[in-house]
């Protein structure tokens, strides 16, 4: 049994067609009924049923397609492991971050990991924390800025640091003072991250407001936290956002109201689990001292 087999056999269960599994593969369809023919032959198992001028799979083709599927992608996840042990310090380095974390940080993680790997082709990819989860559970981000929850057997995860919320919004069109007023805003309209994209964040601003007494009139829904400012700022909207995003978007229009530490939201550094990379520990060392001097500078401030 050959891998180009096992990729031609996905093909047809895909398309469950073999003239469009031929086209995908570019080859023509003969030869395909021949390989797949020699791999049942090998098995000793039909694995599709070719009656009544239709393709489908058989019992046996449907439990094959799912444990191929998972051991090609075993496999693919060992040759981009192997790739990257060989390319070691001068190869391509992924780095996945949420867009709610402060732009000018990654900038900086960007030059110090330039500094010390000149060779170094780092990619930078802006995604939500579930899409990140399973490209580290892929080996196809080498470290990740992502927001718990995190729940994997196969990613190692560090607290970088606890963020608290606060109300943002355009201080020409609304006043607030206290807290304690947040129950003004229950006739005002929201702008939130998309449910579908970030649940748990979602879920977490609507806890928030039921606290103050209130459920949000959510009419606007960004997946990117630029857009959620920018429509706030715009006086479209009130938003509630991550603390530490006021040091990075300050503009005259916009105020910020901290709502206190009852509730709050893990901000980790994650990697592939069992990951040796120099690059990834030099990475998170420099981040967390990062963190670390930039509160010791705003206490001195």
């Amino acid at each position: 049994m050959e891998l180009r087999h096992l990729k031609y056999f996905l093909a047809v269960a895909d398309e469950l067609n073999f003239t469009k599994a031929a086209e995908k593969l570019f080859i023509s369809q003969p030869p395909l009924s021949r390989q797949i023919k020699e791999l049942e032959n090998e098995i000793g198992a039909e694995l599709f049923d070719r009656s009544n001028k239709k393709v489908q799979l058989t019992e046996a083709g449907k439990f094959f397609k799912k444990e191929i599927s998972a051991q090609l992608k075993q496999l693919e996840s060992i040759v981009i492991k192997t790739r990257k042990i060989s390319e070691n310090i001068s190869g391509e380095y992924r780095i996945g971050y949420i867009s709610s974390t402060f732009s000018d940080t990654i900038t900086k993680l960007v030059q110090f990991l330039m500094q010390q790997y000149p060779y170094l082709n780092i990619k930078l990819y802006e995604v939500s924390t579930t899409k990140q989860i399973m490209a580290l559970e892929q080996n196809k981000l080498d470290l990740a800025v992502v927001r718990a929850p995190l729940i994997s057997t196969k990613i190692d995860s560090k607290l970088w640091f606890k963020d608290t919320y606060a109300l943002v919004y355009n201080n020409k069109k609304i006043s607030i003072e206290t807290v304690d007023d947040l129950g003004i805003l229950k006739n005002e309209v929201f702008v939130f991250f998309n449910k579908d994209y970030a649940p748990v964040y979602y879920n977490s601003l609507i806890e928030i407001c039921a606290q103050y007494g209130f459920t949000p009139n959510v009419v606007h829904e960004s997946n990117n936290i630029n857009s959620i400012i920018q429509l706030v700022k715009n006086g479209l909207g009130v938003s509630i956002v991550p603390s530490s995003l006021k040091k990075s978007h300050v503009y005259p229009e916009l105020s910020y109201l901290d709502l206190g530490a009852n509730f709050s939201t893990d901000v980790l550094l994650a990697s592939p689990k069992n990951e040796s990379s120099q690059i990834t520990k030099s990475a998170i060392s420099f981040l967390l001292s990062e963190h670390h001097l930039e509160n010791t500078n705003s206490s001195i401030n």
